[in-house]
């Protein structure tokens, strides 16, 4: 049988910590949030949560982290001296001092680091990294991209692979999307260089120079199909 003190045995940090955190816990549902297995929470004591919020096993909410009203964080997030707003869903995720707006959607297995501040309605999805940069409203980014040093506008689409390639080596340089673009999948933006308003990257491109609002920019070489050769020992059968 599982004992109540096994269930706090999993919890990170010491038994006062872990204490501290039950009651701040018990506090919470008492405010009218909604922790449906306390037992694999951890909340620490600088961590707010607005009512009407759901906080599911493995949330883990450390240093000056805010959490608003009618959001579902987890299962299974580390938020930390990170603020989320109103209406979000994160899940399955890291924020480290990260800002998420009203209605955004962070999740499953996304990293927000330092500095990053997802704009309302937007969608941070799988296996995206954002780093010192700024998502408007309604900007998405589904699934396997990197956003770094970068400030993009509202509406804009970031395809699967694309990356914001920010470091030269030695100094960092910013990449700036304004409103309406769209990056295709696989492209590589090489900061420092700006994307025009409801611009076009097409897949696979490899960007270094500046696009204007409303282009559509190839950046990749022109694909040549040649007849195939036989291997050594090959038939044209086996081919």
């Amino acid at each position: 049988m599982v004992t109540s003190n096994d269930r706090d045995a999993r919890l990170p940090g010491s038994g006062t910590d872990r204490a501290a955190s039950r009651a701040r816990i018990d506090a919470l549902q008492a405010d009218g949030v909604c922790i449906p297995y306390p037992e694999h929470v951890f909340i620490e004591a600088g961590a707010s949560v607005a009512s009407g919020t759901i906080l599911l096993p493995g949330t883990h909410l450390r240093g000056h982290t805010s959490i608003g009203n009618d959001c579902r964080i987890g299962p299974d997030c580390w938020i930390e001296d990170s603020s989320v707003e109103a209406g979000c869903t994160v899940w399955y995720s890291v924020l480290e001092s990260a800002r998420v707006r009203s209605g955004a959607r962070v999740g499953p297995f996304a990293h927000l680091r330092p500095g990053a501040d997802i704009g309302a309605d937007a969608r941070v999805g799988n296996f995206v990294e954002v780093k010192a940069s700024t998502l408007g409203r309604g900007t998405k980014a589904g699934h396997l991209a990197y956003i770094g040093d970068a400030r993009i506008g509202e509406h804009v689409n970031i395809g699967a692979g694309a990356v914001t390639c920010n470091y030269d080596g030695q100094d960092k340089h910013t990449t700036t999307i304004e409103d309406g673009a769209f990056v295709g999948t696989n492209a590589s933006l090489v900061a420092p260089v700006r994307i025009g308003e409801n611009a076009v990257i097409a897949a696979g491109s490899a960007i270094t120079e500046d696009v204007p609002a409303g282009a559509k920019a190839f950046g990749r070489s022109r694909q040549v199909n040649k007849p195939r050769e036989n291997r050594p020992g090959e038939s044209k059968e086996d081919a």
